[in-house]
This record gives C-alpha cells, structure tokens and sequence, in this order.
C-alpha cells in the first residue's frame, strides 16, 4: 500500500520548504555583521554561496520535488538557511519549535504565515521555558520519533512534545546527548544519526549513547559509521531523497563509498559556503513535508 506521510525520514520525497541562500544571506554586509556572533567558522563568500545553493537546489528539481521557497523576512538571521530547526512535521499538523539559539528565537513566527499560506495545520507551539530544534527530531518509522536532549532541546521541549505526539499513539525516544564542544557549538541529534533507508543509519558513534546505538541495534539497523576525518565535514549529515537514495556534501569519499557499497544511490554538492562554515548540512537546509512510502 503507497500513502502520503509527513512522519518520515526516508520516505520518496514529494515537497519541501528550503530557503535560499540569497533569501538567507541577503548581503555580503549582513554576513560580515553576523557570521561571527553566530558561531560560523568563516564568514561566506555570498557568490560562492549563490552558486552552491543552486547546484543543490537543481539537484531536488530534477527529481521531481516541489519545492517551497521561504522569502526574505527582516526579523531572522542568516542562520535562517537551516530551515529544518524551525518546526516538526506530523500528520496532524505542524509543531512550531522554540529554538534553543537565542539568535533564532523569532524563526518559528517568522514561519507561521507560510504554513498557512500552505494549508498546513498548526498542531501545537512549543512555549514557556521549553527549548525544541527541529535539528533534534529523527523519525525513526511513523510511530517513533527520536528526540535529542541537548543545548538546543531542554527537558522541558521534550516533555512538551511528548505530550503533544501522545494522543496519536507516537513513542518519543529522549538522547541524552553529550556536552562535545559546549552550549555555542551546532550540535543536533541529526549531527549524529541520519536515516537513509528503513533499515540504514548513517550515525557517528562516537558521540552517541550508548543506550540509544543499543536500541537502533535491537531494531536491526545496518549502522553506516562515519569515519573520524569525515565527521567535521558533514559526512554524517545525509538527506534521503528516496529509499536508498540520498544527497551529501561533496568531500566525504569514504563515507559516501560506504552507502554506495550498502546499496544507496549518491548525490553530492559541494557546500563550503552553505554548508561547513555554518555547519548545517543538507538535512538542516531543508523542512521535508510530504515523503511517499510504500508498506
């Protein structure tokens, strides 16, 4: 049976929000403004930055994927490229997170209107003192969502999002992720675990509980383990377009020759300036929406 869900990860990707990276970056002076307050390695070259975001998005079209393009907004930053950290999708409508960066506290209301003008549902808002990044969420299958406890996503997020996801019967699995280079560093659960299929992970054990590396075990996951030289280039960072077939940035070859031999299909890009200086990967640079799955 082939149904239409937005809770997956791997599923044939139907639609997608990105957002630009000259919608994002905006001038060569605004990231010179912000680059280093927002904790970015280099400051972006914005033609270069242009240019790989096109080679990226090009990469989306020709598979068929509709894509939604979020406009300018004067009240984010240029981090607003990483467009997944912003909300959670659900059958049910869409979760708007309260992000953990202070910087990027006016991104999920920035967003609102463009799920309305979708036709989206809002399903819930994660307030008060609670801390959710979209960058933390992992659908394991539909009824199972992984949830990182990290300094982007506090206890209380979590608690949150349980009790909203508990009336549609969905699991949530707390990640005590591990302090690695402190509160000012990007690091997601996705930093470490990235569905390429139903039975494929590609995750960076090294950073990872061993509680949580023991459950994606017991489900009998084909854990794909990202070389130590590839993990600061994003090798473990890995967007499914489809069942078994999936897009990395470029400069990851043992990690990209690993899911070839595990039977993926593999597109690359090169990001630079999208993806290494700001250190979000083709997972961060989009929200996936629709995915088609086959049971």
């Amino acid at each position: 049976m082939i149904h239409n869900t937005y809770q997956s990860e791997i599923g044939q990707l139907k639609s997608v929000i990105i957002k630009p990276a000259l919608n994002a970056f905006i001038s060569d002076e605004m990231l010179a403004e912000q680059w280093q307050e927002l904790n970015y390695l280099e400051k972006p070259e914005l033609d270069g930055a242009e240019i790989e975001y096109n080679d990226f998005e090009k990469i989306l079209h020709d598979r068929g994927i509709e894509i939604h393009a979020l406009p300018v907004h004067p009240q984010v930053t240029i981090d607003s490229i990483y467009c997944r950290d912003t909300a959670i999708m659900t059958d049910q409508g869409v979760i708007l997170c309260a992000m953990g960066k202070p910087a990027r506290q006016k991104e999920p209301v920035a967003i609102l209107a463009f799920f309305e003008a979708l036709g989206l549902p809002i399903l819930a808002n994660i307030g008060g003192s609670a801390m959710i990044e979209g960058g933390d969420t992992v659908w394991l299958d539909n009824k199972t969502l992984a949830v990182g406890h990290s300094y982007r996503s506090n206890l209380e997020g979590i608690k949150q999002l349980s009790e909203i996801l508990s009336p549609f019967d969905i699991e949530v699995i707390k990640v005590d992720l591990p302090h690695f280079q402190g509160p000012g560093d990007v690091f997601h659960l996705m930093s470490i675990i990235s569905p390429v299929a139903a039975d494929k992970l590609v995750v960076y054990s090294k950073l990872m509980p061993i509680s949580f590396r023991n459950v994606l075990l017991e489900r009998s996951y084909q854990l794909i383990e990202v070389p130590d030289e590839e993990f600061n280039t994003l090798g473990c960072n890995v967007l499914a377009l489809a069942p078994n077939e999936c897009l990395m940035v470029a400069g990851n070859p043992i990690t990209e020759a690993l899911l070839r031999e595990a039977g993926c299909e593999v597109h690359t890009f090169w990001g630079k300036e999208i993806c290494l200086k700001g250190g979000g990967g083709p997972t961060c640079l989009t929200r996936p929406l629709i995915r088609m799955e086959v049971e």
